[in-house]
């Protein structure tokens, strides 16, 4: 089992950063692939970033290619979201997920662990 706890949400001006983080604690985490995905409110989760347990391979969703990076370091067990040049359409509950595999799978039922999410508004 692997426990995930996102943090770092809140309130930002459209064109600021925020950095998310998610822990985990349970199982070795640098077994996993890790994922950032997000819902909005009346919309469906999507993939946002995802990266290969080494760290030495991401993918991102189109939408925030160029703006968001994806890290992550074993050593803290933690992965992290780092979001710049942040739109008032990025607001949403953002979710860190982890998967028993060595590739990044950007379909939500490929994640076995999911956090709780935290909460990130954009204002314009």
């Amino acid at each position: 089992q692997v426990q995930l706890v996102e943090s770092g949400g809140g309130l930002v001006q459209a064109g600021g950063s925020l950095r998310l983080s998610c822990t985990a604690s349970g199982r070795t985490f640098s077994w996993y692939a890790m994922g950032w995905f997000r819902q909005a409110p009346g919309k469906d989760r999507e993939f946002v970033a995802g990266i290969v347990w080494s760290g030495g391979s991401t993918v991102y969703a189109d939408s925030v290619k160029g703006r968001f990076t994806i890290s992550r370091d074993n050593a803290k067990n933690t992965v992290y979201l780092q979001m710049s040049t942040l739109k008032p359409e990025d607001t949403a509950v953002y979710y860190c997920a982890a998967r028993t595999g060595m590739s990044i799978q950007i379909g939500q039922t490929a994640y076995e662990y999911w956090g709780q999410g935290t909460q990130v508004t954009v204002s314009s």
